[in-house]
């Protein structure tokens, strides 16, 4: 083939050195938060969190979404891991353990942009929280109780958080954040988001501590008050909002829209559900 290229393109073979090489180049695809995966090929499900377990990569997501042994590909179709663990009901946790052609992040899906996971701090009830999943995209609403149980056809599951967002079928495994923090994977409830309803989540941090998983995240970033060169105005972690306060951040002005005990990782720029930039 190289002698053939010579040819036609007119280039003495004296001045061309033809070297082999045994890599074989594959393409490389991300693991993101609320990204659709596929089990055994049939049903679908969401990312819910890149995790790693050592050198190996992967994600969390629900339980009910597959058991352990069951094979993933990615929304593209690309074979993408296994099933490590699983366990539904009693909780709803699981983790996929994936081949070397994918690599995890420390992102959710935003309505298609790039939001980064910072930590997994738990947001209190009334807290703004939001849910991204491969069927309805992102939704936004507030934590309602932590620590309750729901009861599904299959079982009752325990330790779950009850919010006000809506979710659907497929949506399933998704990640459920507040600001940066994750917080955990979708795994069930009632309504629709046509005519609203409410969702729980499995808390990611048990599913970290159970499987001995680390939370891909970012370090530094435009969120980080006082970083060089990012001054972070009259913003301030632990000071307490009501709906219409105003604050600076980053040269930038932003009006409080759901009352609310800031925290780090929930610098104005990072949640919308609670700060509009005027």
């Amino acid at each position: 083939a190289a002698r053939a290229l010579m040819e036609a393109a007119g280039v003495d073979r004296g001045l061309v050195r033809v070297k082999k090489a045994a890599e074989r180049p594959r393409p490389l695809y991300d693991l993101r938060g609320g990204d659709a995966y596929y089990i055994n090929g049939n049903t679908r499900c969401s990312i819910g969190f890149p995790i790693t377990r050592g050198a190996q990569q992967g994600f969390a997501t629900a339980g009910h979404c597959g058991r352990a042994g069951s094979t993933t590909t990615g929304s593209n179709q690309v074979s993408q891991g296994t099933f490590q663990a699983s366990i539904f009901p009693g909780n709803d946790m699981a983790w996929v353990a994936t081949n070397s052609s994918w690599t995890a992040t420390p992102y959710v899906s935003q309505n298609g942009q790039n939001l980064q996971v910072t930590g997994s701090t738990v947001a209190p009830v009334g807290s703004s929280v939001c849910r991204s999943g491969s069927t309805t995209g992102w939704h936004c609403g507030t934590v309602q109780q932590l620590n309750t149980s729901v009861t599904y056809q299959e079982g009752t599951v325990s330790g779950v958080t009850r919010t006000s967002v809506c979710a659907e079928p497929g949506d399933s495994g998704g990640s459920f954040i507040s600001g940066s923090q994750a917080q955990g994977v979708t795994s069930g409830g009632s309504g629709d988001c046509t005519s609203g309803g409410t969702t729980y989540f499995q808390p990611v941090n048990p599913i970290l501590s159970t499987y001995g998983l680390t939370l891909k995240t970012t370090t530094g970033g435009p969120g980080d008050p006082g970083g060089p060169g990012q001054p972070g105005g009259t913003w301030a972690a632990g000071t307490v909002y009501r709906a219409g306060d105003t604050v600076t951040y980053g040269g930038a002005t932003y009006r409080c829209l759901q009352g609310h005990q800031a925290q780090p990782g929930w610098e104005p720029p990072n949640v919308p559900a609670l700060w509009q930039r005027v």
